[in-house]
């Protein structure tokens, strides 16, 4: 009966020993959560005028309610515009400011922007830490008088460089929208 019991003892350390495993100093692994974007400010500034505001707030995020677009004047005809983007998260409270992360982690964002219309150009005008676009500040700069749209797209891991295009950018959207223009 000693036998046994001890054969029993045994065989319980046995798999208590080998069910222990010293992985556990790897810790999980660090994930990088896909950033929650409810608002896209973009302010136009020209040189000489009026500064002119377009702004999408989804405070549902992808739920059954469409982004709210507001553009808050026309554009000037031959003009160029400095161009900023502030990103939000408003299901916060205060709201989180996206913009941050998204400078800190440049290397992995990449707006795209196309324009359609009386827009001639949309340019870059900051670059991250490998010296590639990122778009939080651009140039636009209208042609003659018009109706334009212009479709701001923030993609997450694009391949860098590439030529501005959302088929060369590559990656995945993490925030898009298209704002209607009337340039005069």
């Amino acid at each position: 009966m000693k036998t046994i019991k001890l054969l029993s003892l045994m065989a319980t350390a046995a798999l208590l020993i080998t069910s222990c495993s010293d992985d556990d100093d790897a810790g999980p692994e660090e994930i990088n959560e896909e950033e929650v974007i409810t608002t896209m400010h973009v302010t136009l500034t020209p040189q000489q005028g009026d500064t002119i505001t377009l702004q999408s707030q989804d405070l549902d995020g992808d739920g059954p309610d469409a982004p709210v677009i507001t553009v808050s004047g026309n554009l000037a005809a031959n003009t160029t515009y400095e161009g900023e983007i502030e990103l939000l998260n408003e299901t916060e409270s205060p709201a989180e400011d996206i913009t941050e992360e998204v400078e800190e982690e440049g290397l992995d964002h990449q707006f795209v922007f196309v324009s359609t219309g009386s827009i001639a150009t949309v340019d870059y005008d900051d670059v991250d830490a490998g010296g590639n676009p990122v778009g939080l500040e651009f140039i636009l700069t209208t042609g003659d008088a018009g109706d334009a749209t212009l479709a701001i797209t923030l993609r997450h891991e694009p391949t860098k460089p590439n030529d501005g295009t959302l088929s060369g950018a590559g990656g995945e959207t993490d925030f898009a929208q298209t704002f209607p223009l009337i340039v005069e």
